[in-house]
């Protein structure tokens, strides 16, 4: 068992609270997934990619100020 008082521990616990927690949308984003048919999952990955592209997209500038 680890030290609770280390320096540092908090830092690792909220990373991976973190991370369950995107583990859980993903879960739970699957559970409706696997309930769309053919054109429901197409139109899902439609809306996926054009909001993965906004959010990421190369065209953008990303932000820097120099």
């Amino acid at each position: 068992m680890t030290d609770q008082t280390r320096w540092g521990i908090d830092q690792v616990q909220v990373k991976n609270r973190a991370v369950k927690y995107r583990r859980d949308l993903v879960a739970r984003a699957m559970e409706s997934v696997v309930k769309l048919d053919g054109p429901g999952i197409t139109e899902l990955m439609l809306l996926i990619e054009a909001e993965y592209e906004r959010k990421y997209g190369e065209n953008k500038a990303d932000g820097v100020i120099l």
